[in-house]
């Protein structure tokens, strides 16, 4: 009895996981999207002050300060757009992945937070968006990805 109990409980749980990995996906999403969409949003407030930043305390190699900044709050903007809709997830995620090793390496070293984002963002990259997202309704609709990465959309 007991057994069979915990049985009919294991398998709701499972029949509901998809919707489960879904939200988490999502909340995952938004998240990492926000932490870069607000910074991004702050740069374009002030862009002297983002262009001095990036002369003065920023200084990322090769690159003259104002064509780091164009780039940065590009990305900053773009790539979180992206990461809501849940359109090219991978794309985006692999974007924002970029942009946090050039800050972990060259302009705020040691910055544990950046070890969450990297965490969150191979979530989304070895997942996918999710339910929640257009990269799910475009395979759904239009056919499944040739790769087999885990995008197995029921």
């Amino acid at each position: 009895m007991l057994i069979r109990y915990a049985c009919s409980i294991g398998n709701k749980l499972i029949r509901n996981a998809s919707w489960f990995q879904a939200i988490a996906l999502l909340v995952v999403r938004l998240w990492i999207a926000e932490v870069f969409f607000m910074s991004g949003l702050t740069k374009i407030k002030s862009w002297n002050t983002t262009v001095a930043l990036f002369a003065d305390e920023y200084k990322v190699p090769v690159l003259s300060p104002e064509i780091a900044a164009y780039i940065t709050t590009t990305a900053e903007l773009v790539f979180p757009m992206l990461l809501i809709l849940g359109l090219m997830t991978p794309l985006s995620v692999l974007g924002l992945m970029g942009m946090t090793l050039v800050i972990e390496i060259f302009v705020y070293p040691d910055t544990t937070e950046h070890y969450y984002w990297f965490l969150l963002m191979g979530v989304l990259l070895t997942h996918g968006g999710g339910k929640f997202g257009l990269d799910y309704w475009l395979m759904k609709n239009f056919g499944k990805c040739s790769s087999k990465r885990s995008y197995t959309y029921k």
